[in-house]
């Protein structure tokens, strides 16, 4: 599950890539989870696995549209007018850093050294990687704001992660969570689109739709159902280190499609990132941090 995860969320980035520039970020984000939702919406139908939810959990749900669905979408398409997308997928590989201390905060759980060393590792790997663009970062106000974005956009992510635990608490299961939040999600991002006064145009394009096609089923259905049932087996911390691999699997799509050049650095940074990997799952134990 962690496999296919990674190779799912590792061809999006080439498929936002397609997308830009041709309507308004907010509007093919929009489209993405109106679309992933609507074919859950049907497919839970036919399968007869809708399920009624109480409305008591639909303020959770609601919550997950915003966190996992929306808004930490806004802030990191939005960092990333200021800031190379390179800098801020290094920003938002401190997804596991931030789940393993919002699960210290909000759930009083350890982290665990390894996990933290791991992220560390990846974090790293993952700067060495986009060491080309990192040397760009000369700290304008611009790119300040931008940085500013693609961390807080990075912890609005986090803090999906953990509303998901709590949404699927009293036995409601993810599916059902999951169409109900992306439609929340969608929701929030039409609204978004008319205060700022965005048009909703559909480009006909093959390119267009069938980039939006995958960032749909493959990125969102099926990313998310993967990414989300990993958080609730093994945890958000160990979950997030996804984030650190799958800029790697993009890495290797644009070595195919767009030429890019592996460096001793970049080889370098995915060395650590593989040990970074191979820290975090090990099975042997490591002494947990003192409470």
């Amino acid at each position: 599950m962690f496999t296919a995860l990674v190779l799912a969320w590792g061809f999006t980035w080439f498929a936002i890539k397609l997308q830009l520039g041709v309507v308004p970020p907010e509007i093919s984000i929009c489209y993405r989870f109106l679309v992933a939702a609507s074919l859950l919406w049907i497919g839970l139908a036919l399968a007869r696995r809708l399920r009624p939810v109480p409305w008591r959990a639909h303020g959770w749900i609601a919550l997950l549209g915003v966190t996992l669905f929306s808004l930490n979408f806004i802030l990191i398409y939005s960092a990333t007018q200021t800031v190379a997308s390179g800098i801020v997928s290094v920003l938002f590989t401190f997804a596991t850093v931030f789940n393993a201390l919002n699960q210290w905060l909000f759930m009083r759980r350890t982290p665990q050294p390894k996990v933290l060393a791991g992220a560390g590792m990846g974090i790293l790997g993952i700067a060495l990687l986009f060491s080309h663009e990192m040397q760009y970062l000369h700290g304008g106000r611009a790119q300040t704001l931008g940085v500013g974005l693609a961390i807080a956009g990075t912890y609005v992510f986090s803090l999906g992660n953990l509303v998901s635990m709590r949404a699927t608490r009293n036995g409601i299961d993810l599916p059902n969570v999951m169409v109900r939040g992306m439609s929340w999600g969608a929701l929030f991002l039409a609204l978004f689109a008319l205060a700022r006064g965005a048009h909703f145009v559909l480009p006909p394009t093959p390119v267009y739709v069938l980039s939006l096609l995958y960032l749909a089923v493959p990125g969102s259905i099926l990313g998310f159902f993967a990414y989300l049932s990993l958080v609730a087996r093994i945890g958000a911390d160990r979950a997030a280190y996804a984030t650190v691999l799958f800029p790697v699997v993009a890495l290797g799509v644009s070595t195919v499609l767009e030429g890019y050049v592996w460096t001793p650095w970049a080889f370098a940074g995915l060395a650590l990132i593989l040990c970074g990997n191979v820290v975090i799952f090990s099975r042997w134990p490591l002494p947990r941090l003192a409470r």
